[in-house]
């Protein structure tokens, strides 16, 4: 890397990169210098010198680590060493020490002021990035982070600390080095050449778990477990694995008439543990010509996102930490700001159009099985205000617009598979071969049926759906007129592409005339166990949620606005699709894992419905056919349609699925133009002759 050695910035040229790797030196040389002194000169005021002493020895600690990278030294570690190290870098964010750690805001505020607390808890946060940053050498942002702690803690050393200045100084640490860290981020997730993760992947020897660590995240049981289990697994099931895999990969832009062969590059998102399977994968993309891109999931306030993670990663320490910094940007995002990140992305994607116009999509392996999360909302912890989530909001729409102009989607595709982790039960090694028996189903078969239920749903002018039991499920999903039923449906024919596994048919329904309420008793969105989720829709948008998660309402609302509507007032409907997996519920009900499967899957197991973007978003104007050779015309509804007159208002940047188990489910019928009713499920049972295979796994989950 080349740096700019007045201000530890990337620059191009060449006498620069002695000079700029010099000042960096010793820019960290003095910054560290003065770290090691603070704990002897007890010169900030209490209450603050805890705070100060404390945070000071985790930097010398991660500095250690540094200092071993650079020489070679961690390869040496014993197994017990290495976890010995990776317990002493996370050990104050994990659950048993969380409560008393200044990364809690909670914490913060009581022992360090309710003016200051959360702000210092924001910087602790941030230099917890150090321990990534260690292990990839990446001495400038350590640097930068020590100097703003040095900065922050001058002002403890006053009579009287001035907070609005220590406040500005943060403001301004993300806001000064925004251009390093934003472009450095789009770098990663297009540049092959930075091969850390790869190269661990590809160049360890896999049976010596050893090499999980090296990654630098928090390694559990879990990634442990996972890693021993891929060990044992025969080299034909490993196979069988990756194939499935990137073959969905090569279907989706098959189906999609685009031609991946013109691309360079795929980026690989996954759960660290599976890179026996990853290794297989990056072989398989490489036979097509495809080099893998294998970056961390982001870490630091500018790139991380609140409920999502692109890149690889470990399974947190503690997810109520993560949860209390989603919004630690409410530090610093203002209008300049904003404006300032636009400008940032606009130049790097500049900078490195040449490796976007070679990045062909991501290819996701996600996993399942853990513990559900109850957040606890804490009032010490940052929140948006109304602006500032209209800032977020508005920042990302434009944000998405400079990145669909170096990366079209219309270019572009992508694939997910999904394997459970350990945590689902003792069962787990059953259910991973379940797992795969799913992911491989024959396409095939399932093909046919979701015709026979295209065919009966192409004749409607809407679709009727309604729960059964406690289920209070009733909507109205209005579908749109087709010109020439001949040739054209409403419907799209998926099946393992780039959503593995098969299948369901789905639509992007017109929202006038979509109205109800959609209920469920329980469904994963991420992360999170929603329980009694109700939204109810008027012309097709949202109009008024809750759940029962919390004894309060307010708090109810605000986790639905928060997760499934990514802070927007209101999400029109999306998509509408019928799930025709009945061999994934099947498994589900048997192991009594139906609230474990992750949407991937949970979206087969019955009709669901998503909020945001249609699933055509951006690539309305790119003709989709069905197997049967129909154009698939149902790609936009009347938000979308907005992009070439309002752009701004066309998008939100989002889209979540949200399921209603077939154990919840009534009836779903297509009611023509003439009132006439036919019924695609009935009972919670496919009623279309034809569709009858679907109903002998449903059948087998009653006696389960």
């Amino acid at each position: 890397m080349e740096f700019d050695g007045e201000a530890g910035r990337e620059k191009d040229g060449g006498e620069a990169v002695l000079i700029g790797a010099d000042a960096v030196r010793e820019r960290h040389e003095l910054a560290l210098g003065r770290i090691r002194r603070m704990e002897e000169e007890k010169t900030a005021r209490k209450p603050w010198r805890a705070y100060f002493e404390r945070t000071a020895q985790f930097i010398l600690l991660v500095e250690r680590v540094y200092g071993m990278q650079e020489a070679g030294r961690l390869d040496s570690l014993s197994l017990k060493e290495w976890e010995a190290l990776n317990h002493a870098l996370y050990a104050d964010i994990l659950p048993s020490a969380y409560e008393d750690s200044f990364a809690n805001p909670s914490c913060a505020v009581r022992e360090l002021g309710e003016d200051i607390g959360a702000w210092l808890s924001f910087l602790y946060a941030e230099i917890r990035s150090m321990i990534v940053f260690a292990f990839e050498g990446r001495l400038t942002d350590m640097t930068i982070l020590e100097e703003v702690f040095i900065e922050v803690y001058n002002r403890f050393e006053e009579d009287e600390p001035d907070f609005g200045a220590v406040k500005e100084a943060l403001y301004y640490f993300v806001s000064d080095y925004c251009d390093m860290t934003l472009t450095y981020r789009v770098r990663e997730t297009l540049d092959p050449s930075l091969d850390f993760a790869l190269s661990i992947i590809m160049d360890s020897d896999l049976t010596d778990l050893r090499y999980l660590y090296r990654f630098g995240e928090y390694i559990s049981g879990t990634e442990r477990s996972v890693a021993a289990f891929l060990n044992g697994l025969p080299e034909e099931t490993i196979r069988r694995m990756a194939d499935t895999f990137t073959e969905g990969y090569k279907k989706g832009f098959e189906v999609s008439g685009r031609d991946y062969k013109r691309k360079k590059t795929v980026q690989i998102r996954y759960h660290i543990g599976f890179e026996r399977m990853i290794r297989a994968a990056v072989e398989n993309f490489r036979a097509m010509g495809l080099e893998p891109v294998i970056c961390r999931a982001a870490v630091g306030t500018m790139n991380r996102a609140a409920f999502r993670v692109n890149g690889y990663y470990a399974g947190p320490a503690n997810r109520q930490y993560e949860y209390d910094h989603r919004y630690d940007q409410a530090v610093y995002f203002d209008k300049a700001f904003r404006e300032r990140k636009l400008s940032v992305l606009q130049v790097a994607y500049e900078q490195y159009k040449e490796l976007a116009a070679g990045y062909a999509g991501p290819a996701v392996v996600e996993t399942f099985g853990g513990e559900g999360f109850a957040p606890q909302n804490k009032r010490e912890a940052f929140s948006l205000s109304e602006k500032q989530e209209k800032r977020v909001i508005s920042y990302a729409s434009e944000a998405s617009r400079i990145v669909d102009a170096y990366i079209p989607g219309s270019e572009t595709s992508f694939t997910i598979i999904a394997f459970p982790l350990p945590e689902i039960g003792p069962s787990f090694e059953e259910i991973f071969g379940e797992t795969i028996r799913i992911n491989t189903l024959d396409y095939e078969l399932y093909r046919g049926i979701q015709q026979v239920l295209i065919d009966a749903l192409d004749r409607a002018e809407y679709v009727y759906v309604t729960g059964r039991g406690e289920n209070r499920t009733e909507l109205t999903v209005k579908l749109h007129p087709l010109r020439d039923p001949a040739k054209e449906t409403n419907f799209e024919n998926c099946v393992a592409d780039v959503n593995i596994p098969v299948g369901e048919v789905f639509t992007s329904p017109m929202l006038k005339g979509t109205e109800g309420l959609l209920h469920v008793g329980s469904v994963y969105i991420g992360d999170f166990q929603f329980r009694d989720l109700e939204i109810v829709f008027k012309d097709g948008k949202t109009a008024s949620y809750t759940c029962r998660n919390f004894e309060d309402p307010g708090e109810c609302r605000a986790l639905v606005k928060q997760v499934i509507l990514k802070n927007h007032d209101s999400l029109p409907m999306g998509e509408f699709a019928i799930g025709t997996n009945t061999t994934a519920y099947e498994t589900a009900v048997r192991y009594g894992i139906l609230d474990k499967f992750p949407i991937l899957i949970a979206e087969k197991m019955g009709p669901h419905f998503a909020v945001g973007d249609t699933c055509y978003s951006r690539m309305e104007d790119c003709p989709m056919y069905n197997p049967d050779g129909k154009e698939m015309t149902a790609r936009d509804n009347e938000v979308s349609a907005l992009r070439k007159e309002r752009p701004k208002e066309a998008y939100f940047n989002c889209h979540t699925d949200i399921t209603i188990p077939y154990s919840e489910l009534d009836r779903i019928e297509a009611v023509g133009p003439d009132g006439t009713r036919t019924a695609i499920i009935a009972g919670g049972r496919f009623a279309l002759p034809g569709t009858e295979a679907l109903n002998e796994a449903l059948e087998r989950s009653l006696k389960s």
